[in-house]
Parts: structure tokens; C-alpha cells; sequence
């Protein structure tokens, strides 16, 4: 024979807590694991990520995960920590590792040739300034070459050099807040 306990409400309610505490504590987890909520708070990546501050500031979501399996790619952007404050940048991709770039006419060259955007970013046009004055050209070694893509306002590896692959942190990957902006930030 087999005794069966009617649950009470207190109880069922207490279960119904406990199952809601569960999730959150399991969504929690996955979100410092794989995810990281920032504000952009400069306009050097406008049109793409817009806030000059952090009343206007669009919230972007990054993933952590893709670079782990797989490195950036060209016009990709990518998120990483100022050496100086530690405050989170996030800038576009537009030399990798091994390859040589210039700025003519306008145009990011690889290998003194120049490259398409994706359509999604025929609006970029970036200026000469910094390490790529003078119609200079600079090896990438080992690190990838960063803009900005408000090219006339924006500290990147023009004036930085290269960014080494350990410092990038995760994959800036969907614009959350303002909802009048909410969407996908990678062509």
C-alpha cells in the first residue's frame, strides 16, 4: 500500500519559487560565461554603435564563445579593454594577421590592393591619419588591424598599431537597447 501526501498550496507555490530560482541561477551562469551586456558611450563607431552618452548610449550584446572556436574576420567587430582604464572598445576589423595595410583614396588596401566592403558598409570611408599618413603601409605581424568606423573621430590602431588576438574579448553581436534600434551589428 502505498501512502500518497496531497501537496498543499504553501508547498506547490515553494516548488513553483524554487524551479524560478533554479532558471535564473542556470541564466545567470550562461550570461557571465558566454555574454556581456556595455553601453557605447563614443561616436567613433557611429553610424554602426551610436551614444555620445549614456542617456543616448546603444546597449550592445557581445558573445564570448565564436572567437574561442574561430578567429575574427575582415569587418567583423570585436570587443576589447583599453590598456590605460580598462574601459570596453569595440572597433571593426580591417587587416588580419600576416597582412599589410594601407588607406588610399579612401579604401583600406591588403597587400597594396583595395578591398570590397560588404554591402551592408559601402557607406565606410576611411581617412590617411596617424601610422597610415602619407599613403604609409603598415605590416599587421601577428595582430589585427582596427578601425573605427567614424574614421575623422576615432582612436584605432591608426594610432595604436595592431591589436594582439589575446587582448580581443568577445563578439559585439546584437544592439539591445534602444529598441528602436535593436538588431544585429555584424554585416
Amino acid at each position: 500500500m502505498t501512502l500518497v501526501v496531497k501537496a498543499t498550496p504553501l508547498r506547490r507555490v515553494l516548488r513553483w519559487f524554487e524551479r524560478i530560482l533554479a532558471i535564473m541561477g542556470l541564466l545567470f551562469v550562461i550570461y557571465f560565461l558566454a555574454f556581456d551586456l556595455s553601453f557605447v558611450v563614443s561616436g567613433s563607431m557611429s553610424p554602426t554603435l551610436q551614444g555620445e552618452n549614456l542617456k543616448s548610449a546603444d546597449g550592445v550584446l557581445s558573445e564570448k564563445i565564436t572567437y574561442s572556436v574561430r578567429n575574427p574576420r575582415r569587418w567583423e567587430l570585436v570587443m576589447y579593454r583599453s590598456e590605460e582604464d580598462g574601459a570596453q572598445i569595440m572597433k571593426r576589423v580591417a587587416g588580419l594577421p600576416g597582412e599589410t595595410i594601407s588607406i588610399r583614396d579612401k579604401w583600406v588596401c591588403v597587400n597594396g590592393s583595395p578591398i570590397e566592403h560588404p554591402s551592408s558598409l559601402k557607406f565606410l570611408r576611411y581617412y590617411p591619419y596617424g601610422n597610415m599618413d602619407k599613403k604609409a603601409s603598415l605590416a599587421c605581424g601577428k595582430g589585427y588591424y582596427l578601425l573605427g568606423d567614424f574614421t575623422t573621430d576615432s582612436q584605432d590602431s591608426r594610432f595604436e598599431g595592431p591589436l594582439a588576438p589575446e587582448r580581443i574579448l568577445a563578439r559585439p553581436w546584437l544592439i539591445v537597447w534602444p529598441l528602436s534600434r535593436f538588431g544585429f551589428v555584424n554585416p
